[in-house]
């Protein structure tokens, strides 16, 4: 089957920074057909930009975790957040987006279940209203009105309302004992996501999440397949390959120190392990294939 053709529209907010609500204000949004394997980042944003999938596949990689998207799939970067995200080399997806920030933001998208789901990802199992809400806050920004902020924020804060909607049922499927599996899962791919780049030992995360250190590792690894020690240890090399990717400057010692690894010959053994190649031999075969193009 051909790739549909490729396409992209985007309009932005005709309110001036200075005249901004600063409780919710609608920077921008579009829409755009993909083309295989579009990638963008890693990077950074500086407000927070979310992305309905209206068809097609892709990956979105949240500091160093990747998961595969399809229709239906919403994922939401919150401000300073290292990600990426690329389309599938065979079935592109297509996605509508809107960017947003203000003091009212992070509560917005909490109440939308964006920052209690894994990766930020919001799956809606029918998502013709919300591709309608995404496409009224387009419309509206395109009209040019006085009052277009304003009622484009009201069109967000609908749609926040539908993930939430979406969030809850997905909640009340899930049983008594499962939900507590399910929520400490989740606390702790959020710790070690955002402690991989210190020391980390389970008995001061079993203590941080309030579990005792044996059954946090035994319902993590019944419900990925990893302890938490292997988990981390995957997290940290994957985001290594980022940095020997990214930033060339930075020497293997200094990538190692860079994602909790102080030992570089332990890291250098690791990675060889988990990927084939030493970070040199990694480094310098993505520097090849980035000088083809």
């Amino acid at each position: 089957m051909p790739n549909p053709m490729e396409s992209y529209s985007v309009v932005s907010s005709q309110v001036t920074a200075g005249r901004a609500n600063p409780r919710l204000h609608i920077l921008f949004c579009g829409e755009s057909q993909t083309k295989p394997g579009h990638r963008l980042g890693p990077k950074v944003y500086e407000f927070h930009l979310m992305h309905l999938v209206l068809s097609g596949k892709g990956a979105f990689t949240l500091e160093g975790q990747r998961h595969e998207l399809g229709a239906g799939d919403t994922f939401l970067i919150k401000p300073g957040q290292l990600i990426s995200y690329e389309s599938d080399p065979e079935d592109p997806w297509q996605y509508r987006w809107i960017a947003f920030r203000g003091s009212d933001a992070p509560q917005l998208a909490e109440l939308g279940g964006f920052y209690a789901s894994e990766g930020q990802v919001v799956s809606l199992q029918d998502p013709r209203r919300a591709a309608v809400l995404y496409r009224r806050v387009f419309a509206t920004l395109r009209g040019g009105r006085e009052a277009a902020a304003l009622e484009a924020a009201a069109y967000l804060q609908l749609l926040m309302a539908a993930y939430s909607d979406a969030s809850e049922g997905e909640r009340r499927s899930i049983s008594g004992a499962d939900r507590v599996d399910e929520q400490l899962h989740r606390r702790i791919i959020h710790y070690l996501s955002s402690q991989y780049t210190h020391p980390v030992s389970i008995e001061s995360m079993a203590e941080a999440l309030g579990y005792n250190r044996a059954y946090l590792s035994r319902a993590f690894k019944q419900k990925t397949g990893l302890s938490p020690v292997s988990f981390l240890l995957k997290l940290r090399l994957d985001r290594a390959k980022l940095l020997l990717r990214e930033r060339p400057e930075l020497t293997v010692e200094q990538v190692a120190a860079s994602v909790g690894l102080q030992d570089a010959l332990y890291f250098s053994k690791q990675f060889r392990k988990q990927h084939g190649m030493s970070p040199t031999a990694y480094r310098r075969e993505m520097i090849g294939e980035q000088s083809e193009f």
